[in-house]
């Protein structure tokens, strides 16, 4: 790992789950749902909600396609009633939820009673109940058998986005695109370097000191 390859990057399938995630979004796709993007408000949140966002409109109608941060003083962290029922209320009928909902189980559950699908992309430890979504991806899930177990949010949903351009044919640039992003959750998460952290980290700074993400250019 001293020379840091994106070819040591493990395939996205074997997260489990990943088949059934990918599907779903195909099926939301192909029936014209509304797709909302939720993420928490903090760096690796809101990294994730801009790189999936930012897909999902290249692959599909953007006017289809909405993102939610909730509140930090009025909702907390995580997944929020008041998210629900925003999506529910505007007849957004999936939400993919990025660095939260592994503990959302009662929140999902009201979610399915509202007529929301939730596809979950976290890396925070799971509970022994888990929430009932359509696909949960986390490799720190017991059945899980993805290689690398430390991923941050953002991490996870690039595997998924990284999943999406494989099944639809994409090219590798469309995904690559976005390692200024993981990066910058990699380091505010502080999640450890090794593995698949350390090369998504070194080639999004390398991205980041020629190339940057907009926002990331406009922080600077």
């Amino acid at each position: 790992m001293f020379r840091p390859s994106l070819t040591s990057l493990h395939d996205p399938y074997l997260m489990k789950d990943m088949h059934k995630a990918v599907a779903r979004i195909i099926a939301a796709i192909e029936a014209n749902e509304k797709i909302l993007v939720f993420g928490d408000y903090d760096v690796d949140g809101t990294t994730s909600v801009a790189l999936m966002y930012q897909f999902i409109c290249k692959i599909y109608n953007s006017e289809l396609v909405e993102f939610y941060i909730p509140d930090r003083y009025k909702e907390g962290y995580g997944i929020s009633k008041a998210g629900i029922d925003y999506a529910a209320e505007n007849n957004f009928t999936l939400i993919i939820s990025l660095d939260c909902g592994i503990k959302s189980v009662a929140l999902i559950a009201y979610a399915k009673t509202r007529g929301v699908d939730f596809i979950v992309c976290d890396h925070h430890l799971p509970d022994d109940i888990l929430p009932d979504a359509v696909a949960i991806l986390n490799a720190k899930q017991k059945d899980c058998n993805y290689p690398y177990k430390e991923l941050c949010g953002c991490g996870v949903g690039f595997k998924l986005v990284t999943a999406l351009a494989q099944r639809y044919g994409i090219d590798e640039e469309h995904y690559l695109c976005y390692l200024d992003l993981v990066a910058t959750a990699i380091a505010a998460d502080i999640v450890p370097m090794t593995g698949e952290n350390r090369i998504l980290a070194y080639y999004g700074l390398q991205q980041i000191n020629t190339s940057p993400y907009a926002g990331i250019k406009a922080l600077f």
